[in-house]
């Protein structure tokens, strides 16, 4: 068993903050430490006045396979996915601009955590869905809605049916389709890199930020 930190946070050059999900051996799949990493670790970025910008990707050849089964399992799904509330706030109200570099499958959580981000940039093995409605958990349809048109957000929330890259493409849940994984983190770099060079991103978020906490009722 690894003993390695759920989420690596490197700050490169040019204003740009790397996170990595770094739970291949579980899928990334989203546990209570690797999402209290991701609160801190974006607290952290958010005060750093180096940092004018975020990609988010996964180690391994899984993005997120969303949360953690083994703790759904074991524990009350109820009071989990209540707690993770603060999780999801602080995701989908990071004060920068944050790229989803999503290297591979991105389900149900997974996908709800590419959907927070503002921007998604995708490789052949990117693919999306809700698995999880067949089990009768329900999806985070207006999460979903705010990215797609609702036609794809039914789809996706009704049926846990999958978008490959193409699909996903079509549909605007991604924005940049690479050749393959390299490419793509180098191309989610890049554009953060554009972005960190100029204030216009990070004003522009705090508009977004506006409409985004009234999910919250902040």
């Amino acid at each position: 068993m690894s003993n390695a930190a759920p989420l690596q946070v490197e700050r490169l050059d040019g204003g740009v903050a790397l996170l990595r999900l770094n739970r291949a051996d579980h899928r990334n799949a989203l546990s209570l430490t690797l999402r209290k990493d991701i609160i801190r670790g974006l607290d952290e970025l958010s005060s750093d006045d180096e940092v004018g910008a975020t990609v988010l990707t996964g180690a391994g050849p899984v993005f997120c396979a969303g949360f953690d089964l083994k703790e759904l399992s074991e524990g009350d799904a109820t009071e989990i996915f209540a707690e993770a509330r603060s999780y999801h706030h602080a995701v989908h109200t990071f004060a920068k601009p944050i790229i989803a570099a999503v290297n591979g499958p991105a389900m149900a959580g997974g996908m709800d955590l590419a959907c927070m981000c503002d921007i998604r940039f995708g490789c052949p093995q990117s693919e999306f869905g809700q698995p999880q409605v067949r089990m009768g958990v329900p999806a985070a349809f207006d999460l979903i809605r705010g990215v797609v048109d609702e036609g794809t957000a039914r789809y996706v929330c009704l049926t846990g049916n999958r978008l490959n890259a193409d699909q996903a493409l079509a549909r605007g849940l991604i924005s940049m389709l690479c050749a393959d994984p390299e490419g793509l983190l180098a191309a989610a770099i890049a554009c953060a890199e554009g972005m960190a060079k100029s204030a216009t991103g990070i004003r522009m978020k705090s508009r977004f930020l506006t409409h985004q906490l009234n999910l919250y009722g902040n």
